[in-house]
């Protein structure tokens, strides 16, 4: 009788054992698979500083998130987060597609820039977009249905978060306005084909945020702020107007493009 008690405590402890193992890996894991692949997705600057795990509830926080911007774009990030907090199957670890729980991404700090027609967000959806149909065109030339590891995100969900609209690429100065961002809740991402890419899951989330981003819910406050700073078309493109003095080219025509993107902003 004793053997099977020390047989079945064995058992136990070889599978603890395991998961902190695990665990333990978890942190390298996910830090190197964002820093290492997320800039390919985006085009863009894209890294963690650190990610750490608690072996008793198994759920890794990912410090200091920074997205960067697009080239062509004059400020100095796309977004900011403090902490994301992501809780992964680790039973999943080892096979395909990787089940995670939950990721909640907290407080982040966006910021919004528009360039002609053009906005960094757009920019960096658009290059997240080819990239995801790049992989789908790699998985068919090589008719290997599913290759590469898949993920499925059980609850994806942002909050508290805020979009500032830096005007110094307008001529105004250090001041910027911001708005509230609406919260984000995703259930069952790549669920429907049984596992995402990095990629498609990028595609998925990216798509709502650019959407809470560009809705009237942050649109509308940023236009209250700037009516009541008592800023107008005009006095944004006399500003700009001071920042091209001096330079070379038809400033006229500069300032076309000026009011292009001004009018871009405002919706005027």
């Amino acid at each position: 009788m004793k053997k099977w008690i020390y047989i079945g405590i064995g058992a136990v402890v070889v599978v603890i054992a395991v998961i902190i193992f695990g665990l333990s890996n978890l942190g390298p894991i996910i830090k190197r698979a964002v820093n290492s692949y997320g800039p390919k997705i985006t085009k863009t600057e894209l890294h963690v500083a650190d990610v750490n795990v608690s072996l008793f509830s198994g759920e890794a926080k990912i410090k200091k998130f920074f997205l960067g911007n697009p080239a062509g774009f004059k400020t100095p990030s796309a977004m900011k987060v403090g902490s994301v907090l992501v809780k992964v199957n680790e039973k999943s670890l080892t096979g395909n597609p990787i089940i995670v729980d939950r990721i909640e991404v907290i407080s982040p700090e966006i910021t919004y820039e528009k360039k002609g027609a053009m906005d960094n967000f757009h920019t960096i959806l658009n290059n997240i977009t080819k990239m995801s149909n790049s992989e789908k065109q790699t998985t068919q030339d090589s008719k290997k249905e599913g290759a590469g590891k898949k993920i499925i995100i059980r609850d994806f969900v942002v909050k508290n978060g805020n979009v500032n609209l830096a005007l110094s690429v307008y001529g105004l100065g250090d001041k910027q306005i911001s708005s509230p961002l609406p919260d984000i809740h995703l259930t069952n991402i790549g669920e429907k084909k049984n596992g995402a890419s990095p990629a498609e899951v990028f595609k998925e989330v990216f798509s709502v945020l650019y959407g809470k981003i560009t809705s009237p819910a942050v649109t509308d406050v940023l236009n209250k702020q700037l009516t009541s700073m008592g800023v107008n078309l005009d006095s944004l493109k006399e500003g700009a107007m001071k920042k091209l003095e001096g330079t070379t080219g038809n400033v006229e025509e500069k300032m076309k493009d000026v009011g292009k993107s001004v009018k871009g902003i405002f919706g005027k």
